[in-house]
């Protein structure tokens, strides 16, 4: 498979590589980067084992998971992580973290944006779904303003710091997509 690589007006995505460990670590293994995800704290052993599952992902044929380095455009360092999980019926699961000093910079937006250009422009698909914590308001903000409706609540969805957590789905559908 050739190296997925997308450009938007200030970042990039680019697929995972092994230098990309401690930058991930950073972003991973910050409490206040993952308080609203469905995971804690990543440990540095966990963050290398997902960079080595990243890498070898990009190498499967048909390949089903996009884990990709979100950079500044024109500097190849990473400052979150982008995923997209392809899924039967031509749809996909998107996911992000930023980390912390990115926050509040339209960054969140353009990665999904990003994120949809590559299912619905390169990988023909018809469906992009995401969720949310239910306090990660900025998450809220960010789905919309990239194009994306919200679709509702799934109860006791994800199991994370000792309790069980609700999350917000929202999706987008080709005909709704608008190229940036």
């Amino acid at each position: 498979m050739p190296p997925t690589h997308l450009a938007g007006p200030h970042l990039a995505l680019r697929d995972i590589d092994p230098g990309d460990t401690d930058a991930l670590l950073a972003v991973y293994g910050d409490p206040e980067a993952t308080r609203h995800l469905s995971f804690e704290p990543r440990t540095p052993e966990q963050v290398q084992t997902i960079v080595d599952r990243s890498v070898a992902s990009a190498e499967d044929t048909p390949r089903t998971e996009y884990c990709l380095a979100v950079t500044r455009l024109g500097d190849p360092r990473l400052i979150g992580c982008a995923r997209l999980a392809t899924e039967p019926q031509r749809a996909a699961a998107i996911g992000f973290a930023l980390h912390p000093a990115e926050w509040g910079r339209g960054l969140g937006t353009e990665t999904v944006r990003l994120l949809c250009a590559l299912g619905f422009e390169e990988l023909g698909l018809h469906r992009i779904w995401a969720a949310r914590a239910p306090l990660n308001e900025a998450s809220a903000r960010t789905l919309l303003r990239a194009g994306m409706t919200e679709e509702g609540r799934i109860r006791d969805h994800v199991f994370v710091r000792g309790v069980w957590r609700d999350s917000i789905t929202y999706s987008i559908l080709e005909h709704e997509w608008t190229k940036p």
